[in-house]
C-alpha cells in the first residue's frame, strides 16, 4: 500500500484511574507520575517531525501530548472531539474506582444497546460511533491536503474504535458489533503511551 498520510494514534500515557485512584470528572483525571515519564520518553524518541497534532480535550491525553507540542513548538496543535467514550453516567460514579464500577460496567456490556444512553453527560455507542467516524473523515482531509505525519492522542476504546471504522467503513452500531468490539477491548487493549500506526492511500485505510 502506497501511504501519503500516516496518523500515529497514541493512547494517553498512565492515568490515576488507570492505577486504580477513585475518579470524579471524566476529563479532568490526571496522569502518574509512570505516566508523566511515559510521555516524555515518547516526545524525546519521536523519530519525525509532525505535519499536525490533534489532542484529545481531556487532561490525561493534553498531558501526555504536552512534550510533544513543546519539542515542536512550529506544529499546529489542535484539540478534536476525541475523548473517551463516557458510557457510564459520571454523576454516579463520582468519587469510585474501576473496581467499584465492574458490575455497572458489565451491565452496560451485557445488554449492549447501541442506542441507550445511562443519564446526564453520558453518550450511547451510536453517539459515541458517529465522533469516531467523524474523527475518521477529518484526518483523511489532512491527508487530502497534504499533510503526511500525524500524531494524534487520545483514548483506548476511541482508538479501538478508529482502527475498526478504517478498516470497514460501514459498520453499523448494532449489538452484535457492540459485543465483539467490547471482546476486542478486552483482549487485546490499547497499552498505555502505545501508538497504532494507520496508513491512508488517499482511498482506503491500513491498521496494523
Amino acid at each position: 500500500m502506497d501511504c501519503s498520510l500516516v496518523v500515529h494514534l497514541i493512547r494517553h500515557g498512565e492515568s490515576a484511574a488507570n492505577a486504580g485512584q477513585a475518579s470524579d470528572d471524566p476529563a479532568s483525571i490526571p496522569l502518574t507520575e509512570l505516566g508523566l515519564s511515559q510521555a516524555d520518553y515518547l516526545a524525546s524518541t519521536l523519530s519525525f517531525v509532525p505535519d499536525r497534532i490533534i489532542v484529545s480535550s481531556y487532561r490525561r491525553a493534553k498531558q501526555t501530548a504536552a512534550p510533544v507540542i513543546s519539542r515542536f513548538p512550529g506544529v499546529s496543535a489542535d484539540e478534536w472531539p476525541i475523548h473517551e467514550f463516557t458510557y457510564l453516567c459520571p454523576e454516579r460514579c463520582r468519587g469510585t474506582t474501576g473496581t467499584e464500577r465492574l458490575g455497572w460496567v458489565k451491565a452496560y456490556w451485557d445488554a449492549a444497546d447501541p442506542d441507550y444512553v445511562d443519564g446526564p453527560e453520558a453518550e450511547s455507542f451510536s453517539a459515541f460511533l458517529v465522533r469516531v467516524r467523524w474523527a475518521v473523515v477529518e484526518l483523511a482531509a489532512l491527508g487530502q491536503q497534504g499533510a503526511e505525519q500525524v500524531v494524534l492522542f487520545g483514548h483506548g476504546q476511541f482508538i479501538q474504535a478508529m482502527r475498526w471504522v478504517m478498516q470497514e467503513p460501514g459498520i453499523l452500531a448494532s449489538q452484535e458489533f457492540m459485543k465483539a468490539f467490547r471482546r476486542l477491548d478486552r483482549e487485546s487493549p490499547v497499552g498505555n503511551c502505545v501508538g497504532v500506526i494507520a496508513c491512508f492511500d488517499g482511498g482506503q485505510w491500513a491498521v496494523t
